[in-house]
């Protein structure tokens, strides 16, 4: 009888050791994967932040391509310049250059004609 028991006891303690060894397993590799999860978090994080950081960009140029759209003339402003580009007609003007040329095209003129009488 005290043979069976300590076989028992030997059963029982090869079992203790498994389960001993299975934990440690399970622990290693729970304490792996949560690193591995922690990581990905951290990545996932970093994402976070730069596409946040992206946002902010976004918004602040659409803030200004606002800014600048609102300084654009509008349609009815336009209306009125050309209004007033067509009344005064500026095709029709004459450079400095252009009437020094026929006030002294003119003054020959008169010159050869004082001449002439």
């Amino acid at each position: 009888m005290p043979e069976d028991i300590v076989g028992r006891i030997r059963d029982i303690e090869n079992k203790v050791v498994i389960l001993r060894d299975r934990i440690f397993v399970t622990d290693k590799n729970m304490i792996e994967e949560y690193r591995n999860i922690n990581l990905h978090l951290k990545n996932i994080n970093n994402e976070i932040k730069g596409i946040k950081a992206d946002l902010t960009k976004i918004k602040q140029t659409i803030k200004h391509m606002i800014t600048e759209v609102e300084a654009f003339a509008r349609k009815d402003d336009l209306k009125v310049l050309e209004r007033y580009i067509n009344l005064w007609n500026p095709l029709h003007f004459t450079t400095e250059k252009e009437v020094k040329q026929l006030i002294e095209k003119t003054l020959k003129n008169k010159g050869n004609a004082t001449t002439e009488y």
